[in-house]
Parts: structure tokens; sequence; C-alpha cells
């Protein structure tokens, strides 16, 4: 089935440091937005906390989710206007926006309508047309959102995915949360990684090992993920192209204090050619760091 999850080139240990009792560590696995999440959680309530933050993340669901017909997101893009929206997607999106400026457009989330337009396509086994093409296209662009407290609006024929994106914030939400009943060592895995502000995790990057210590980390990888698996057709599509993005990178993994926002700047560095333009990207986003870029 064609996912637009995309593929994480890391791997965290099990355990921030030799020194912390393995019992006091509750690890929980859950499904969000189609993915594995995985919580590690050194609380002597572990089981308790991990049980709020499943809730929280179902919760989450319930407004980011592009496959739930009843989600906040799946609503918007139905009706193409949705009122009194909740806190959690205007500030997604309100960070999106700024993802969308600094990247010059790169990161799009109105590129909905081209990726279902591709997944149709690879579906019947015919290549996108190009009159098909420049219809999808024509129905994109960040112009034709508008964010305010008491309504988004969308252009019609307009609709958003947030999966470059949602998988960050929420865990940025969940260690939120978590973070408000006093946890202060934990590593919350949904895709992307958030660490709370104790305990070192070492995590695998493709090149070199990293300590994460209450930041966050995003990987993002163009052939993690292929229309009809293939191998060769990003899941990444190019908004200025409007068709899946060249191959560059194997792997660009970001950290910032924002799982968000890391999210957010690996998919969009996906469509830069060179390392320093990456980094400058990164530059512009405090605290957002370009960790590494592995080329194919």
């Amino acid at each position: 089935m064609l996912t637009r999850r995309r593929f994480i080139a890391i791997s965290a240990a099990l355990a921030p440091s030799m020194a912390l009792a393995k019992s006091d560590l509750h690890v929980e696995t859950g499904i969000a937005l189609g993915a594995k999440v995985t919580l590690r959680l050194h609380h002597p309530d572990g089981a308790r906390l991990a049980a709020l933050a499943m809730a929280e993340i179902r919760r989450l669901e319930g407004i980011f989710s592009i496959y739930l017909p009843g989600s906040d997101l799946s609503r918007l893009n139905r009706d193409g206007t949705l009122r009194e929206p909740p806190f959690e997607l205007l500030d997604c999106l309100s960070l999106a926006s700024a993802v969308h400026s600094a990247s010059e457009g790169r990161f799009d989330p109105t590129i909905q309508p081209l990726w279902a337009a591709e997944a149709l396509a690879t579906e019947r086994g015919l290549p996108l047309s190009d009159p098909e093409r420049a219809k999808a296209k024509a129905r994109t662009g960040w112009d034709g959102v508008s964010l305010s407290a008491d309504a988004i609006t969308l252009r019609p024929g307009m609709a958003l995915t947030l999966n470059g994106i949602a998988q960050g914030y929420i865990a940025d939400r969940v260690a939120a949360l978590l973070s408000s009943h006093g946890l202060t060592r934990a590593l919350i895995d949904t895709g992307e990684l958030r660490a709370l502000p104790e305990g070192r995790w070492p995590v695998q990057l493709p090149d070199r090992e990293i300590p994460l210590v209450g930041r966050a980390l995003a990987t993002s990888s163009p052939l993690g993920m292929t229309f009809g698996g293939d191998g060769r057709t990003s899941h990444i599509i190019d908004p200025a192209l409007g068709r899946p993005t060249r191959l560059i990178w194997r792997s660009i993994s970001i950290s910032a204090r924002s799982a968000a926002l890391a999210d957010a700047l690996s998919t969009a560095a996906c469509l830069m050619d060179v390392k320093d333009r990456i980094a400058a990207l990164c530059d512009q986003l405090p605290g957002a760091t370009l960790e590494s870029a592995i080329p194919l």
C-alpha cells in the first residue's frame, strides 16, 4: 500500500546512560499516523505516563490524520474551510508557513493534489500525463491558504498534507505533556525523535553517532519510500516542478529544538542540491543544525 511515511535512517540506543537504573525504564509502543511510535520513559510511574502520552497521540491523530475522515485536516480538505480550528492545527500550520518562507517554497503542504495524482497514476500503471500534472499543480500554492483563529480557508480545489511536519509536531506535544507531569528523562520516537533535557541518548546516523540531549532530530530519505515501490520515483514532491524530486541525497538529518521544525527542514532540504545551502537554510531558523547529508 502506498504511504507517505518517510524512511528514517537512524537508530536510538535503548538507554541514555549506563548510570540510569534500568528498572526505571518503561518502553511503550503504539501507532501514530500509520507508523510505529516508541516511548522510552525513565520514571518510576512510567507506565501511567506512557498511557497519558498515547492518549494524547490519539487525540492529535484526530486533528492531523489525512486518512481519518473525521479529522480536522480531513474536514478542512473536504470543505475548504475549517471554522474555529484547534490551536494545534493553527500552530503547526504557522510553523509550516515559516519554513515555507525560509526554504523559498520547497516545503509546501499544499502539494497534496500532486501527491494524490501521482499515487492514482501509479495505481493505474500509467505515468501522470502533462495535462494531469498541470491541472494538479494549479491546485497548489501556499498563497491559497488563509490562517486565522476564526478559520482556516483554502482556495477552491486545494488540499493539505502535513506528512512532512505532523509526526514531529506530535513528538513535541508529547514532550510538553510529559514535562508537565515532571518527567525529565525520555526519548519520544514518532518517526522523528525528541529527547527531554536530562539523559544522553546516542543516535546512530548513517555516517556517525551523535548524542541527543534536550533536542529533536529528523531524517528524510528521498528513496525511503517510492511510488509503486519502483526504487527511483521519490515520494517527496518538488512544488516548483510539480513532480517527484530529483535524486540527490540518500539521507539528510537535521536537529533542532523542535521536532516539528527538524521534520519540516529535513523534508525541504531534500530538494536542495548543495550541502552549504542546506546549512544556510538551517541558519535561518533558531537552533536548527544540519547533522548529516549523505549523497547518493
